[in-house]
């Protein structure tokens, strides 16, 4: 044992960041913490937990400022220790362990909170894109769907805005069902050429008020100056076809402000009876991972810099609630050993970390129902 040395201070600070730099799990990080008082010293000190944030989505860099809070109503005015206290890079250390953890394991939901606006409207609001929400292109009998103005050029695109279900959210696919129109002769299908995404946030100190909302001339104005787009994807091929399409991004996205914009870039289908080109849209779905409520964020500056929010009493399902039929089909021995494991580790997790929240499920098999695909 006398042998025996600490390596951390044996291959000095450089050499051990990029050592344990090399980590892409949150749990190991956590376990290296628990090595020695040393080590977690080191891991806190060299702000290994929001580095490892930062390499999981660059976007975690807007984060100017942590604060932890143990009630949803909120103080008048955050006090922001110095940088260099203790106390905040502790505090520091869990809020980025924890919010890690919840980027790594989390169940499939639809994260589509509310449809915004659309950059045309056909007949408002009997083709509003507030249609889009419902999940099949008849409702009570009626047809569902959204429809863009007619256009002569096919090449003009169209825009739809939407608000998700949180200001932090993981984004990983977006489903589009084009409506096909069985009222019209030959039943033809007004799907878009193709479809890019972006994701961003409000200006600060701008909220988007209900006398807005339902207006869509300014509704679309405010849009379009006051919401920074920070998420461009590529562009997608859209299918002409009437089906829900999946469209899967490369890389999870981090939306850090909660809006999300779907741009419908080219049209196909022109109308018989006007001879111009239309885009209709009948169901959106926005597939990933709402934070909230254990994370908020507030936009502090117009540049994107945000205060990242943590309420480590807050109550969190991070998975669906089964009904008796699907829980009298229990998994096998095998998969409910694996998940008592895991449950096991999050309790270890939790611990280590100060007792807060631990967000995320690793159970993927509840992913499809999650969702709630029809």
């Amino acid at each position: 044992m006398e042998d025996c040395c600490d390596f951390v201070q044996w291959l000095g600070v450089d050499m051990s960041m990029q050592i344990l730099m090399c980590l892409d799990n949150p749990t190991d990080l956590v376990r290296v913490s628990a090595v020695s008082t040393a080590w977690r010293r080191f891991v806190i000190m060299n702000g290994l937990s929001k580095q490892l944030c930062i390499r999981m989505f660059p976007e975690v860099s807007s984060i100017a400022h942590v604060v932890e809070l143990h009630d949803r109503i909120e103080p008048l005015q955050i006090r922001y220790e110095t940088p260099m206290d203790w106390p905040c890079l502790e505090r520091e250390n869990r809020v980025y362990a924890l919010l890690a953890r919840g980027f790594t394991s989390f169940t499939r939901k639809n994260c589509l909170l509310e449809a915004i606006v659309a950059s045309s409207t056909d007949n408002y609001p009997q083709e509003s894109i507030h249609n889009t929400l419902e999940p099949g292109d008849r409702v009570d009998q009626r047809a569902s769907y959204w429809s863009s103005e007619g256009a002569v050029d096919p090449s003009v695109p169209e825009t739809l805005v939407y608000k998700l279900t949180a200001n932090l959210c993981v984004i990983t696919e977006i489903h589009i069902h084009p409506f096909q129109a069985y009222f019209q002769f030959g039943f033809p299908i007004y799907s878009a050429k193709a479809v890019r995404f972006r994701l961003g946030h409000l200006k600060p100190a701008y909220e988007f008020g209900n006398d807005t909302k339902n207006k869509p001339s300014p509704a679309l104005k405010f849009i379009n100056e006051n919401v920074v787009w920070t998420y461009t994807s590529p562009s997608f091929p859209m299918a002409h076809e009437s089906c829900l399409q999946t469209f899967k991004l490369p890389e999870p996205a981090l939306c850090i402000g909660g809006y999300m914009q779907i741009e419908l870039l080219g049209r196909v289908q022109k109308q018989e009876m006007d001879e111009k080109y239309y885009i209709c849209v009948c169901h959106v779905q926005v597939v990933g991972r709402p934070l909230s409520p254990a994370f908020d964020v507030d936009i502090i500056d117009p540049r994107g810099k945000c205060t990242l929010k943590y309420y480590p009493d807050a109550d969190y399902c991070c998975s669906p609630v089964k009904s008796e039929g699907e829980a009298s089909s229990s998994p096998s021995r095998f998969r409910s050993f694996t998940a008592s494991i895991r449950g096991w580790e999050q309790m270890i997790l939790n611990t280590l970390l100060g007792g807060g929240v631990v967000v995320g499920n690793d159970d993927d098999s509840d992913d499809d129902d999650a969702v709630g695909i029809v």
